[in-house]
Parts: structure tokens; sequence; C-alpha cells
């Protein structure tokens, strides 16, 4: 997808508001898959057949990591590197949901979708989130 593309999305062509956007947007799906795993690990472990044991830790995680990308989304103008950070925390997520998925994980059917549609799901963040980042680091450039 071509940088305008990614404005249409975020409905906006100013590059800030554009990454404020896709991180709050990233902070609300994960803070909601967060605390999904965190209330119904029973019932999700047992749907997934992941180890219920799995979920809740996954779920303070996320939980957290949810709160901090928020938290970065109110900010006027996000800090490059932490927004760098979530970059590539999403991108780590992504590869390892897949490595876990061939390597150590053997789910359910609907553990065999979800995994990878999640993963899937945290790469396009990663990769709006980027698309935002590089336009507004290049209309800095061209404003200084």
């Amino acid at each position: 997808m071509s940088a305008t593309q990614f404005a249409a999305l975020a409905r906006t062509t100013e590059p800030q508001t554009m990454l404020r956007r896709f991180l709050a947007l990233d902070a609300a799906v994960t803070g909601v898959n967060g605390v999904a795993y965190l209330a119904a690990s029973g019932p999700l472990g047992r749907l997934l057949d992941i180890d219920s044991g799995l979920l809740p830790a996954l779920g303070v995680v996320l939980t957290v990591y949810a709160a901090g990308v928020a938290w970065l989304s109110s900010r006027r103008q996000p800090p490059v590197l932490p927004v760098r950070a979530v970059i590539e925390i999403n991108l780590a997520w992504a590869v390892l949901s897949f490595v876990a998925l061939a390597v150590w994980l053997s789910p359910s059917t609907a553990g065999a979708v979800w995994i990878p549609l999640q993963a899937l799901t945290v790469a396009g963040f990663a990769l709006a989130q980027y698309v935002a980042l590089r336009a507004l680091t290049a209309s800095q450039d061209i404003s200084d």
C-alpha cells in the first residue's frame, strides 16, 4: 500500500495525526485482546486448544503493552524512538506467532486460524505505523 492509501485509511493526510490514529487503533485492538485473554482464558484456551495458563500471562503482557501504546498515541507528538520500538515489537510478535505455531503450539482449527490472523493484523499495524512515521519524519525534514 502507498502512503496515499494509508492516509485514506487513517482519514487524514496529516502524518502526525495518521501516526497517532494507527497507534490508537493498535492500542485498542491489543487491549481488547489482552483483556479477553485475562477474563476468558479458560474458554478461549479450550476453543483454541492452547494451554489456558499461557493466555493469562499473554493477557497481562498485552494489556500493559496496549496501555503504553495508548499513552504514545495520546501524545501530541509521539517520540520517534518509542514509536520505532512499537513497530519492532509488533514485527517480533508477528514473527514469533508463526514460529510458535510451527514449532511449539498444536492448536485446534480455530487456533490455527486465529494465530496467523492476529499475527498478520499486528504486522499490518507495524506497516501502517512505519509508513506514518516515515511520512512524519519526511515532512519534518522538509520543514527544517
